[in-house]
């Protein structure tokens, strides 16, 4: 089975080309505070936990887990073992975490022990690892009819090296019950020679209970697969039913062994993505956009296949399939629009913008990564002028100055993009090779979220200046993977903090938020309407939305150890304290 490269369609419907700037409210927001009985247990890394990796992997470990199916319930691991649950209905008469699991044994005691790690299989069953290696498989019951019940493992067993969970799914088929559960090792590899000593491990291991055992099945394990790489994945999940895995890294992944047993490498040329030097390079204005399209020596007007319609374009040589052909990112004026041949060996095209409303084209043809976009002098000249109106401590949204909106060239030395091999990838369960490759190119990772509990989870990704949120979809091939949100801005915001740690949004999209090491956290909200309709004056046009953008600081000086956001709350994890913001009412 050969892998495909793919790209991600973003929903143009979703985009908002005219978003000015966030507004910094001050209106307060209700905090809660909970002290906890006994400390969560941070743990520090090691001397021997010296790379990059171990600090991505283990120093940001988020520990604060959101449980998806059920609203407002948050579950965490104290430095008793105990697995504590908190579920909110009021925000006036907050409770005390109650256990409803405790890690028993010497586990604690072990010198390399990583942190406890908790992932929500189903809305009946839990993942545990205790940080030594062991793993528990744990029935929680409906967690929000029988939440002060304690959890019940049916499968504790040591599997090797210290480990995180990653995540893990629960499906039936066939009367059988089967728990998939992806874990992750930073190990030292005596073959590598190059940088770091270590590399990173994914374990896919699935446990199914063994059917005629009566009423309490003995759950075993079925298979165990291991990938490796040489980063920790932005990204890794299980497809809802098992049949596959999705990784997003800034290198490769690959299958090395089932269940102990080598694996055959994969041949190279299915993985292959387009390195090749770009056939295109483009320059654009607010008006216009300028193209020059490489010609094989020798064309002749005679010979060029061009098509241009509103919303396509298609260029090549008659005779042969086009080397250029697709969708424009917006609008164009077809009869405005010109093409000539230069210097006998290219094609130099100019588009009439359709809509000239100050705005700039992210990308020229949607998809393709064959082109090269030049800045000119101009646009240079003005990017730092224009990006210090993005954020504003300013209420007021009728501004007296000119604000453009934002565009794709709005970047400054904070703006980090991964690596050019950044690749999104889903690999099938079965063959245990690559299908989809999704080069992310500049891309940029940020963030990872539940929305739907019966779906994969979500990844945010920068797209210029804007944060778009994509819902994985195995079950549809040609279309796997969805944009359904935007955070307008919220890329480009998010550079800025230097200090962050922890960045999320509320399942129904109505706010991103991010936390630094210490104290502050902030909310970005999504456009609202406002009540009265300003009048921008110097722009000659009418105000109707507002973002707004608020900032909460914590009273101590502790580190945030887990940040999750509900759709109505938003909670923040120090060793001592787990606070509730009340971000958005009923």
């Amino acid at each position: 089975m050969d892998a495909s490269n793919y790209s991600l369609k973003v929903n143009r419907d979703l985009l908002n080309p005219s978003f000015e700037s966030y507004r910094l409210s001050l209106d307060a927001i209700p905090k809660y505070n909970v002290e906890l009985d006994a400390a969560v247990e941070e743990m520090k890394l090691k001397e021997s936990q010296y790379t990059l990796d171990h600090m991505r992997a283990f120093g940001m470990y988020n520990y604060l887990h959101l449980d998806q199916w059920y609203e407002d319930s948050v579950l965490f691991v104290d430095c008793k073992g105990r697995v504590l649950s908190l579920t909110v209905t009021l925000d006036t008469a907050l409770g005390k975490p109650w256990e409803v699991y405790r890690i028993e044994g010497d586990s604690w005691q072990r010198e390399d022990r990583l942190c406890a790690s908790l992932s929500l299989t189903s809305a009946t069953w839990a993942a545990l690892s205790d940080g030594s290696g062991r793993l528990y498989l744990l029935r929680t019951g409906k967690r929000a009819d029988s939440s002060h019940l304690k959890w019940e493992a049916l499968f504790i067993e040591d599997v090797g090296d210290p480990f995180i969970i990653l995540h893990s799914v629960s499906h039936v088929q066939d009367g059988v019950h089967t728990l998939e559960v992806l874990l992750l090792r930073i190990q030292k590899d005596q073959q590598e020679t190059k940088g770091s000593e270590f590399s990173t491990s994914l374990e896919w291991i699935t446990v199914s209970n063994v059917a005629g055992k009566g009423p309490d099945k003995k759950y075993e394990v079925k298979t165990r697969r291991v990938l490796k790489g040489k980063t920790v994945p932005n990204y890794a999940a299980i497809e809802p039913q098992g049949k596959g895995l999705m990784v997003a890294a800034e290198k490769p992944f690959v299958f090395t062994h089932v269940d102990g047993q080598p694996v055959e490498a994969p041949e190279q040329e299915p993985m292959e993505v387009e390195t090749t030097e770009p056939i295109y390079f483009w320059q654009q204005t607010t008006d216009d956009i300028t193209m020059i399209v490489r010609m094989p020596e020798g064309v002749t007007k005679e010979t060029v296949h061009f098509s241009l319609t509103r919303d396509d374009i298609s260029i090549g040589v008659k005779g042969s399939d086009p080397f250029l052909e697709g969708q424009l990112f917006a609008s164009v004026d077809p009869e405005a629009s010109a093409w000539i041949i230069k210097n006998d060996k290219s094609l130099e095209v100019t588009l009439q913008k359709q809509v000239v409303d100050g705005s700039m084209w992210p990308e020229l043809v949607m998809g393709n990564s064959r082109g090269k976009y030049m800045l000119s002098d101009e646009q240079v000249a003005k990017i730092h002028e224009r990006l210090t109106h993005l954020t504003s401590e300013d209420m007021n949204a009728d501004p007296a100055r000119d604000m453009p909106p934002c565009n794709s060239q709005e970047l400054e030395d904070c703006d980090q993009f991964p690596e050019e091999g950044s690749n999104l990838t889903y690999f099938d369960g079965q063959s245990l090779k690559p299908t989809h490759v999704v080069n992310l190119g500049i891309h940029q990772y940020l963030f990872t979220v539940d929305v739907n509990p019966s779906e994969m989870p979500c990844l945010c990704l920068r797209h210029d200046v804007d944060a778009l949120l994509w819902q994985p979809r195995p079950d549809r091939p040609d279309d796997m993977w969805e944009h359904i949100a935007t955070f307008n801005a919220l890329g480009y915001v998010q550079a800025s903090k230097r200090d962050k740690k922890f960045l999320t949004c509320a399942p129904n999209f109505s706010y991103a938020s991010l936390c630094e090491c210490l104290r502050r956290s902030f909310i970005y909200r999504q456009p609202q309407t406002l009540d009265t309709v300003l009048f921008n004056r110097k722009q000659g046009r009418q105000v109707g939305q507002v973002a707004k953008q608020q900032v909460d600081s914590l009273d101590v000086d502790k580190p945030i150890l887990g940040f999750r956001a509900t759709n109505e709350r938003l909670y923040i994890l120090t060793c001592s304290n787990l606070y509730v913001l009340k971000v958005n009412n009923d």
